[in-house]
């Protein structure tokens, strides 16, 4: 019998509690061992949640207990990424990083370079590729129901007017890894990339409309990719009238979904993926194909984050690529730098072309 991948998360905040924990847990092959946070509430809700986990204060516990654990999940602020990940490559353990990577593009090469050394696995959770209208629109395109497209434009847009003090995106500037940008931006971004290939260039508008909070919290941003695509992509906090989620154009038909998937509202309600109709929207969600002036309901692929973590699973055991690479990590943050250099110089910038296979932290 083989033996199952034991895990350790880092943190538990929103994306510690509502997405690893629950797909960790949820995941055949794997195995939650350890978690790590310091707050006594939220390890109450741990041993809750998972009786008979592991509770730890801090790193250094988890660092000494390595040899108990195949596979570091990284759930903490992004500004901590780096840090909390090279320490993660000295205990020798391989990680999943939650998006975005790092702060920048360069931290984020300094981490693939670091596990590449030492020969360790490690991935980004870019869940988005598995969201009902990502994989509803790769069928489309296959299927040749859009024809050429010519713009995808994608919507993470929110009404919060007020800024929450409790939370490290509001309260801390880009530097440090909050804002917008970073945040939703990186979901964004890794979608139209993940769709379209790597862009050729850049042009953003990056705001900070709200008094209070110190990073971003209105932003649009602008991709051309190479085969003439251009991806129209915003993220907003102060959105008071919601955009559609997705609106995809081509020479032969247009998608058109509303809503955003279910999966981050299931698991927040507690649900838990495993049962036979994980991810499958009501027909009143799904979205719709336009030809002219006519359109039809089309059927939303169920949305599918869990299939992250059985390719992790997969990945680990076979040596086969994870389902989300070091370099996919990487190009999500070149783009987000331009984008950020953009809105400062209010001028399209160019995607530098660079990889893991040509990073060097003494050049960065």
């Amino acid at each position: 019998m083989t033996k199952p991948i034991r895990v350790a998360v880092i943190g538990y905040g929103l994306s510690g509690a509502v997405f690893h924990v629950p797909l960790v847990t949820s995941t055949p092959g794997m195995e939650l061992v350890s978690v790590v946070t310091r707050d006594p509430g939220r390890q109450a809700r741990v041993r809750e949640a998972v009786p008979g986990v592991r509770v730890v204060d801090n790193t250094d516990q988890l660092w000494a207990a390595a040899a108990n654990h195949d596979l570091v999940v990284i759930a903490t602020p992004t500004g901590t990424h780096l840090a909390v990940g090279l320490a993660a490559i000295e205990a020798g353990l391989p990680m999943v990083v939650d998006k975005p990577m790092a702060t920048t593009a360069a931290d984020s090469r300094t981490l693939a370079a670091a596990a590449a050394a030492r020969g360790l696995w490690l991935s980004v959770f870019h869940n988005r590729r598995w969201d009902g209208e990502t994989l509803t629109i790769q069928r489309l395109i296959s299927d040749g129901a859009l024809g050429a497209v010519t713009r995808f434009e994608s919507r993470f847009e929110r009404w919060r007017p007020e800024p929450n003090p409790a939370a490290w995106r509001d309260r801390t500037g880009t530097e440090e890894g909050g804002g917008i940008l970073l945040d939703l931006g990186s979901h964004l971004v890794d979608q139209a990339t993940y769709l379209f290939g790597r862009p050729l260039s850049v042009y953003a508008e990056v705001e900070r409309r709200r008094p209070g909070v110190q990073g971003d919290d209105d932003v649009f941003v602008a991709l051309e990719h190479a085969d003439g695509v251009r991806s129209h992509l915003w993220a907003s906090a102060v959105a008071a009238n919601l955009g559609p989620s997705v609106r995809v154009l081509g020479l032969a038909g247009a998608y058109v979904k509303e809503r955003l998937d279910i999966q981050e509202e299931a698991l927040r309600s507690g649900e838990r993926p495993g049962r036979p109709d994980w991810g499958r929207e009501a027909p009143d969600l799904w979205g719709r194909l336009w030809t002219g002036g006519d359109s039809r309901p089309v059927e939303t692929v169920p949305g599918d984050w869990p299939g992250y973590y059985v390719g992790v699973v997969q990945s680990l055991r076979s040596g086969t690529p994870p389902p989300v690479t070091a370099d996919d990590g990487i190009a999500v943050l070149e783009v987000l730098d331009a984008a950020r250099e953009s809105a400062l110089r209010r001028q399209v910038i160019p995607i530098p072309v660079v990889s893991i296979a040509s990073a060097n932290p003494a050049d960065t």
